[in-house]
C-alpha cells in the first residue's frame, strides 16, 4: 500500500513538475498570487492588529475615566466614616457598589464593579454588583499592585454567570479614614471582539478577493502575451517541418503585431534563401552525377590505352616505363574517385537503397583483412583479430558494411605508424559493434569532428600510400545511417585514433547502446594515468576527442542518434 501511494505521488510530483517547466502562464499566475497573497496577508494583518489596538485603547480609555471617577465617589463615600467597625459602612459600600454598577444590583450583563478590602478581612465584607464570582477573573499580581496603591490592569478571560468571556479588568486604590479599599472594574470585551472579528473577516474576504482578482487579471495580461509567442512557436514547427508558407496572423499595430510582421518577414527571407539553397544543392547534385557519367567513356578510352602501354612497359626506355606505371596507379584512382562521386550523387539525391540480408560478420572481417594484407605489409602494420568463435549475425547489407570496413581499416593501416592495428567485434541482444584501434599520431582536439567531412584530411602534406579520395568516411558515415546505425570516432594526440561502427542486430531497430566502447581500454587520461573502465568525457581542450553520431561515449545511453 505504501509503495502504491508513494508511486502515484512520484507520478503526480512529476506530472506537476512537467506542467510547472512547460507552461509560462502557470507559472506568472502562481508567482503572482504567491506574492499578492503574501503582501495583501502582510497588510491584512496590520489592518486587522492596528484596529483591535485601537478598540482596546478605547475601551481601556473608558474604563480608566469611569474608575477614576467611581475611586473619587465611593472615596468621598467611605471618608464620612472612620472605623471599619461602624455598623452602616456595609450598607454604604452597598449601595456604592450598586451605583457605580448602573443602580441596578439584578444586572447579569455588562460591567462588573466590586470593592474588596482583604485588609479588613473580619470588618467588611466584598461587594459585587451584580452578585457573581469575581475572584477567579482577579490575578493574585494584580490585587498585590491595587493593594500597593497603583491602578493596574490585565485582560483575562473567564466564566460568568455559565459564559466564559473575556474581560478587560482594572483596579484602583479607594483611600479612606480608616485605610485603604480596592475598586475593581470588570468590563466584558464581547462587543470589542465582535467588532474586531468582523472586521478581520472583511479585511480577509478583502484580500482573497483581491488576490483573485489579481490571479485573474496576471492570467488574461499572460494569456494576451503567451498566446500569440504559441502561435508563433507553432508557425516555427511547421516551418522547420517543411511548411514553408506557414505566416502568422498579424492584429493591430502593438509590439505584438511588430512581432508577428517581423516574424513573417523572416520566414519569407528564409523560404526565399531555403528554396535558392535547394536550387543551388539540386544543381551542383545534378552536375555532380552529369560529370561523373560523362567522363566514364572518356575514361574507357584512356583506360584502354593506358592498359596497352602499361602491358608493354618492359619494352620501353625505363622512364617511359616509370611514366605507364604512373598513369595506371593514377587513372586507378581517378576510377575510384568516379565511383565515389556517383555514390555520393545517390545518397545526396536520396536514391541510395539498402539491401538487408541475414549476414555473419565474421567472415565480412576476414575478406577485408586479407584484401588489405598487401597494403599493410608493404607499410609494417600488422592487422590483429578479436572476432568470437561463434557467427554474428546481423541483418545488414554486406557490400555496404564491407565497404565501411575497407575505409576504416584502410585509414588505419596508412595512418598506423608501422604499429599493429586491432580489429574487434561483438554483439549483444540488440546490436553488433566493429571497432578498428590504431596507435598513429592520433587526432587532435576538434580534428573528430572533422573526420566526416568531404574531402577532409588530417594532414593535407601527408603521402597517401592507398591512394584515397578523401570520400570514404564520408560514404562510410551515409551507409552507417542508412543502417539506422552509428559510426563514431575518437582519438588523442599519441595515443591514435578508434572508429566504431555500431549496427542493429534486425533492419528496422532502434540503437540504443553499444556492445563496445568507443574510448578505448588502454587510452590515458589528458592528466596521466591508465582508464580504469568507466566512460570517460573528452571534449576540446583536454587533449583527447570524440564524436558520437549517436551517443558521445561507449556504452552510454541514446535516444536519438543524429
Amino acid at each position: 500500500m505504501w509503495r502504491v501511494l508513494a508511486g502515484r505521488t512520484a507520478r503526480f510530483a512529476a506530472g506537476a513538475h512537467q506542467t510547472w517547466r512547460r507552461s509560462l502562464q502557470l507559472r506568472v499566475v502562481t508567482i503572482t498570487l504567491v506574492a499578492s497573497s503574501l503582501l495583501v496577508g502582510g497588510f491584512a494583518y496590520l489592518i486587522a492588529d492596528k484596529l483591535t489596538n485601537i478598540l482596546l485603547e478605547n475601551a481601556e480609555t473608558d474604563v480608566l475615566l469611569r474608575l477614576q471617577n467611581g475611586s473619587d465617589y465611593a472615596s468621598k463615600q467611605f471618608n464620612l466614616y472612620s472605623q471599619p467597625q461602624e455598623a452602616q459602612l456595609q450598607d454604604t459600600i452597598d449601595g456604592t457598589v450598586n451605583y457605580l454598577a448602573g443602580g441596578d444590583p439584578a444586572q447579569t450583563s455588562g460591567v462588573v464593579v466590586a470593592i474588596t478590602a482583604d485588609s479588613f478581612a473580619g470588618f467588611i465584607e466584598a461587594r459585587t454588583s451584580p452578585d457573581v464570582q469575581v475572584r477567579p477573573l482577579i490575578s493574585a499580581e494584580l490585587r498585590a499592585s491595587v493593594a500597593a496603591g497603583n491602578v493596574a490592569h490585565q485582560v483575562r478571560t473567564g466564566t460568568l454567570d455559565g459564559e466564559r468571556t473575556k474581560f478587560l479588568v482594572y483596579g484602583s486604590p479607594v483611600p479612606t479614614r480608616f485605610g485603604q479599599l480596592e475598586l475593581y472594574y470588570l468590563v466584558p470585551l464581547t462587543r470589542q471582539d465582535a467588532t474586531a472579528a468582523d472586521a478581520r473577516a472583511t479585511v480577509v474576504a478583502t484580500g482573497v478577493a483581491l488576490v483573485l482578482l489579481l490571479g485573474l487579471l496576471a492570467a488574461l495580461v499572460t494569456r494576451l502575451v503567451v498566446t500569440p509567442v504559441r502561435v508563433a512557436a507553432r508557425t516555427a514547427q511547421r516551418l522547420s517541418a517543411g511548411l514553408l508558407d506557414q505566416r502568422m496572423v498579424v492584429n493591430g499595430e502593438d509590439d505584438l503585431a511588430l512581432l508577428a510582421a517581423s516574424f513573417n518577414q523572416m520566414a519569407t527571407n528564409l523560404q526565399r534563401q531555403i528554396l535558392r539553397l535547394e536550387e543551388m544543392s539540386r544543381l551542383q547534385r545534378r552536375f555532380t552525377s552529369d560529370v561523373s557519367h560523362e567522363l566514364r567513356t572518356p575514361l574507357t578510352t584512356v583506360r584502354m590505352a593506358a592498359d596497352l602501354i602499361f602491358a608493354e612497359r618492359d619494352d620501353f626506355d625505363p622512364a617511359v616505363a616509370r611514366s605507364a606505371e604512373l598513369l595506371q596507379a593514377e587513372l586507378d584512382r581517378f576510377e575510384e574517385l568516379l565511383t565515389d562521386l556517383l555514390e555520393i550523387s545517390r545518397f545526396d539525391a536520396g536514391f541510395a537503397m539498402l539491401d538487408s540480408e541475414p549476414t555473419d560478420l565474421v567472415p565480412v572481417v576476414h575478406r577485408v583483412t586479407e584484401r588489405l594484407a598487401g597494403l599493410a605489409e608493404r607499410v609494417g602494420v600488422a592487422i590483429e583479430l578479436d572476432l568470437p568463435d561463434s557467427p554474428v549475425i546481423a541483418e545488414v547489407d554486406p557490400r555496404r558494411v564491407e565497404r565501411v570496413l575497407r575505409n576504416l581499416v584502410g585509414n588505419a593501416v596508412e595512418h598506423g605508424e608501422a604499429k599493429p592495428v586491432r580489429i574487434t567485434l561483438g554483439m549483444d541482444q540488440s546490436a553488433v559493434a566493429i571497432t578498428v584501434r590504431d596507435h598513429g599520431v592520433g587526432l587532435k582536439p576538434g580534428e573528430e569532428k572533422l573526420v566526416f567531412n568531404r574531402f577532409w584530411r588530417a594532414d593535407p602534406s601527408r603521402a597517401r600510400q592507398t591512394g584515397g579520395t578523401g570520400l570514404g568516411l564520408s560514404i562510410s558515415l551515409e551507409d552507417a545511417r542508412l543502417h539506422g546505425g552509428w559510426l563514431e570516432a575518437w582519438g588523442a594526440p599519441g595515443q591514435g585514433a578508434q572508429f566504431r561502427l555500431t549496427l542493429p542486430a534486425r533492419a528496422g531497430d532502434r540503437l540504443t547502446t553499444s556492445p563496445l566502447r568507443l574510448v578505448p581500454a588502454d587510452a590515458t587520461l589528458p592528466f596521466g594515468g591508465p582508464r580504469d573502465g568507466g566512460p570517460l568525457a573528452i571534449g576540446p581542450g583536454s587533449g583527447a576527442g570524440a564524436l558520437a553520431i549517436g551517443p558521445a561515449e561507449s556504452g552510454d545511453r541514446a535516444e536519438v542518434a543524429p
